[in-house]
């Protein structure tokens, strides 16, 4: 069984955010710092990666549980990181496209089609959008869902 899928089936339903892993890969560095904010301050592990080929070789060492991807990236865009994991053992790697590159709706609709994409958001990203499809696609709760319990009166 592979890392993540044991993580997933040991935490079963909406689990601690601190056991997920998601790799950031955006060669913009301030893009790169409001994703791995908005990554850590709701509660997951973050690993970052600026070109497709750091990409491909972060996803071989930490095998995260998520990848935030852009497509416009050195050294192996991002559709060339689409398609190489796609097979193996990170066929199953959920990714989120996150792009500023213009896409008219077709396109868009085209590259949700990539078996391992499951979410297609365009930059600039929301912080709250991005938490809600974090913790939707890893089955975990938000931050604020683990709120101290009401005062006793």
């Amino acid at each position: 069984m592979v890392q993540s899928e044991q993580n997933q089936s040991q935490t079963g339903g909406a689990g601690d955010a601190s056991g997920k892993t998601v790799l950031v890969v955006d060669d913009d560095d301030a893009v790169l710092e409001l994703l791995e904010m908005v990554v850590q301050k709701e509660g997951f592990r973050s690993v970052t990666a600026t070109d497709g080929q750091e990409a491909l070789d972060k996803v071989a060492a930490t095998k995260p549980d998520l990848i935030l991807l852009d497509l416009m990236l050195p050294r192996y865009g991002g559709f060339e990181v689409l398609r190489r994991l796609q097979s193996g053992e990170t066929a199953h790697i959920p990714i989120v496209v996150v792009t500023g590159f213009y896409t008219d709706r077709s396109t868009a609709e085209m590259i949700r089609q990539e078996s391992n994409v499951v979410e297609f958001l365009e930059k600039p990203v929301k912080p709250l959008q991005l938490a809600n499809v974090l913790h939707k696609i890893l089955m975990t709760r938000p931050v604020a869902a683990k709120a101290i319990p009401p005062e006793t009166k």
